[in-house]
């Protein structure tokens, strides 16, 4: 029987790691610099590092975007960070401050904060603007596409 390999890149350091399907909720590390591959928080992304990231991984990425001066993104952070620790080994959490990374705030045609967009293999499979709590983000991801469910179960 094979076993599923999945790809997942490394928030600290940018490698890809392979890791086989069952080994997703053991805490699995970077093999290169040994970071957690699964934070315990959302991770940061910029316009350098967004499409690097997005697009080698093999789990939907959730990404939010958000801004500073936002008070609803603000009251809405602990409710994704919250679902993002809930979510290990089904999804990867992601934010970007629209105001540090215009071009890819631009590219997805954010008009509204906060707006969550998850991406499977670097393409949209879904948006929802307007704050969220933890239960809705995590009812929000588990309606995924089948696409980006369909090897790894319902998020």
């Amino acid at each position: 029987m094979a076993t599923s390999t999945l790809h997942l890149p490394c928030a600290a350091c940018g490698s890809i790691n392979r890791l086989a399907e069952q080994r997703l909720r053991d805490g699995p590390t970077c093999g290169r610099c040994k970071a957690h591959l699964f934070a315990s928080h959302p991770v940061a992304l910029d316009d350098a590092s967004f499409a690097h990231y997005v697009e080698s991984a093999d789990l939907p990425v959730i990404v939010d975007f958000w801004a500073t001066w936002c008070p609803p993104c603000r009251m809405m952070a602990p409710q994704f960070e919250a679902a993002g620790r809930a979510s290990v080994g089904k999804a990867l959490f992601a934010k970007v401050d629209t105001d540090a990374a215009p071009r890819t705030a631009a590219r997805f045609a954010i008009r509204s904060i906060p707006t969550l967009v998850a991406l499977h293999r670097g393409r949209e499979i879904a948006r929802q603007s307007g704050a969220m709590s933890q239960a809705n983000i995590l009812r929000w991801v588990s309606d995924l596409p089948g696409e980006a469910r369909s090897q790894h179960g319902p998020a």
